[in-house]
């Protein structure tokens, strides 16, 4: 057994009984009595594997890569860790199962199940059983080239970008000096637009008359009219946030929770959402605050699969990324109508993604520009002269000014009342200045 020894001045050592039965002691110096605790903690940990000769647990070994080198140094010397620091290198599944443990309390349940697929890919491209620090950039490229097999681009950059925080987590812990897949670039998010598709809205009403339930019409009118995220947002609408009569619903994206607003915004219920709204409410149920209470998280039910079979049901082929290209398709419509700004504050994005990932151009835009064309205003000759006549006017007021802040004089005022100097004036102002353009006769 080892024991912590309270020294003057806060100073703390441990003493315990060496496995070749010798009386050791490793001091600490200066250090709380729970850390100290918590050292002895693992070093008892560390005698009882050295006795029985066996591995040290997970958690100890994790704890030796992450101790300072004058700790380790002095368990080394008292015969407590090897000389060879590779000796408490955890495996690839002993750490990926303590770093997601650790990632637990940091992150929302949904981020986590995204992790835990992460290192699922992670572990059947590499054995469990692989010490972290043999893992080579080789073995890197091998399971980057896995995950681009039968896969999209955008899908693959996802999993190897949350692979390698994997591994920069091991090199902020000083478990492995280099990241073997620090030299994979390229994984920025962008959008596939090849899987872009406008979702006309004819197809929607033709999907729409053959889905027999309300709820599931609501759904597919939240996404396609609402420009909703489906499913998160789309589950989340409570009664309590829905005015009919203002025509204005509040939304909670759990997507952008972190932002200042807390992922809370204001949309207005469109004309074309309306209905679909009204007759949910008419069959709510007494005190039933969610709008979807069916097809909830938890259950086996496949929105888009669903969606997929009322679309052939209807003669319409299924859609491509059928709910964020809904959203998207929105997106495009409200941009050729609303300024930007309004559009991202409706729908809970940024410009540069709505740029990025939504907005897409429709055959209605080459049509507009066919027929239209594009019409350029003629300068208006009365507007001009009433520009000049006001800014003569302007610089009239400035030089009665600057007269007043001087003297009031006889010769400021004799310079106020020459014609001369004010035709010189207006002349001046229907004049353009001469700079890096060529002077011209209207400004």
């Amino acid at each position: 057994m080892a024991s912590v020894i309270n020294d003057p001045n806060g100073r703390r050592r441990i003493q315990f009984t060496g496995p070749d039965g010798r009386r050791r002691t490793v001091r600490l110096g200066k250090i709380s009595r729970k850390d100290a605790d918590g050292i002895c903690r693992q070093i008892e940990l560390i005698l009882n594997t050295r006795l029985n000769g066996q591995p040290l647990p997970r958690d100890t070994a994790l704890w030796v890569t992450e101790i300072g080198d004058q700790l380790r140094d002095r368990l080394t010397k008292a015969g407590l860790l090897d000389d060879d620091p590779r000796a408490v290198i955890p495996t690839l599944q002993e750490f990926i199962e303590d770093h997601l443990n650790r990632r637990t309390a940091e992150v929302k349940a949904s981020t986590m199940t995204v992790l835990r697929q992460a290192a699922r890919w992670l572990l059947r491209a590499l054995p469990g059983e692989m010490r972290l620090d043999e893992i080579t950039t080789a073995d890197a490229d091998r399971v980057r080239l896995g995950l681009l097999k039968g896969r999209a681009r955008a899908t693959a950059n996802k999993w190897t970008r949350l692979i390698r925080e994997f591994f920069n987590a091991a090199v902020t812990r000083k478990i492995i000096e280099t990241n073997p897949f620090g030299h994979i670039r390229g994984l920025a998010v962008v959008g596939d637009r090849s899987r872009q598709q406008i979702i006309p809205a004819s197809e929607v009403q033709k999907v729409m008359e053959v889905v027999p339930c309300p709820q599931f019409r609501a759904i597919i009118a939240l996404a396609r009219w609402g420009g909703l995220r489906c499913p998160t947002e789309v589950m989340a609408l409570r009664w309590s946030d829905v005015n009919l009569a203002e025509g204005r619903m509040i939304v909670r994206a759990s997507k952008t929770e972190h932002h200042e607003d807390g992922g809370i915004r204001i949309v207005p219920i469109f004309a074309e959402l309306r209905p679909y709204l009204e007759t949910l409410w008419e069959i709510a149920g007494v005190g039933e605050d969610r709008l979807i209470t069916r097809y909830r998280e938890g259950t086996s039910v496949n929105l888009r699969t669903q969606l997929n079979r009322w679309c052939l049901m209807a003669g319409v082929r299924p859609w491509k990324k059928p709910y964020q290209n809904m959203r998207a398709t929105r997106a495009t419509e409200l941009a050729d109508r609303y300024p930007s700004h309004v559009c991202a504050a409706w729908l809970g994005h940024t410009e540069a993604i709505a740029d990025a990932f939504y907005r897409m151009v429709r055959d209605e835009h080459f049509q507009q520009a066919a027929t239209e064309g594009i019409s350029v205003e003629k300068p208006d000759a009365k507007s001009d002269a009433i520009g000049a006549q006001n800014a003569a006017q302007q610089i009239i007021a400035v030089l009665r000014a600057l007269s007043q802040l001087g003297a009031q004089t006889k010769e400021s005022q004799d310079l106020m009342a020459d014609p001369a100097i004010l035709d010189e004036v207006l002349q001046i102002i229907q004049m353009g200045a001469t700079g890096f353009e060529p002077v011209t006769d209207r400004v």
